[in-house]
């Protein structure tokens, strides 16, 4: 069921990234997401950026023309929330590699807090196009994270993708679970990458959505749907679906190759 609120709280935290918090009081785990409604506009999938509390809170880079409405609002205003729906990060493993390309920051931080808070260590490889795109790069920092970046221009950090840094760590260190999100591109890099090494590793997939209870078919995976089968996925199950990194659905269901429209 939907429930209006109104946004608490907007914080700018790259020049293309903005975070909303809003009063929300089901209980959600790291990992899991909101369908978010602006009235009169769509309503989106996104990932919980924060998850604990009564106060919850979501990250949204403009990408489209919703997208970039929800940047726009600030406190006060109205929106539509329901959820939370998915799956979790498991929050076991003792060391985990947190590999973040993007926006893909924004699940993978309440994710590292929480398995922190068990005790676990996190190494965190964090990508951006530029250094100013870094996102969360001081909540990781601040959690206790030892954090490691890369920047396309070069800008900070390792120049390069960020799958150059999670491929040297993986090289050089030990860890017990690899949880990744980001251009599944990258994550599929990440996924063989972390095969060598038999790391498990664990990819939060972001596809259209328009139901979230596995009606629709927009979010389609191969035999999957995000919405209800995940949106985390163990890197094995989805590296045996052809489509995965190579294809996805647009707003009409159309299947449509990355990197065109």
């Amino acid at each position: 069921m939907r429930r209006v609120v109104g946004v608490t709280e907007r914080v700018l935290e790259t020049p293309s990234t903005v975070t909303l918090r809003f009063p929300f009081s089901p209980p959600a785990v790291p990992g899991q997401f909101v369908m978010l409604w602006i009235p009169g506009d769509d309503e989106i999938p996104m990932s919980l950026s924060f998850t604990d509390g009564e106060t919850k809170g979501v990250t949204v880079k403009a990408m489209g023309t919703t997208s970039a409405a929800i940047q726009s609002i600030g406190p006060g205003t109205p929106v539509g929330v329901r959820g939370p729906y998915g799956n979790r990060f498991d929050l076991s493993p003792r060391r985990i590699l947190i590999v973040g390309g993007g926006s893909g920051a924004a699940v993978l931080a309440p994710a590292a807090d929480a398995a922190i808070a068990r005790g676990s260590r996190v190494t965190v490889a964090l990508g951006a196009t530029e250094a100013a795109e870094l996102l969360f790069r001081r909540r990781f920092e601040g959690m206790g994270a030892r954090v490691e970046v890369a920047t396309d221009d070069g800008s900070e950090g390792t120049h390069g993708f960020v799958t150059v840094v999670a491929e040297r760590l993986l090289a050089t260190d030990s860890f017990d679970a690899v949880w990744t999100c980001g251009p599944e591109v990258m994550m599929r890099k990440v996924a063989v990458a972390a095969r060598a090494s038999r790391t498990p590793t664990f990819c939060a997939v972001e596809r259209h959505m328009k139901c979230a209870l596995g009606m629709c078919d927009a979010c389609a995976l191969g035999p999957l749907h995000v919405c209800v089968d995940g949106p985390v996925f163990p890197a094995e199950q989805l590296l045996a679906i052809p489509e995965f990194a190579r294809w996805h659905r647009d707003a009409s269901g159309r299947r449509v190759e990355f990197g065109h429209r």
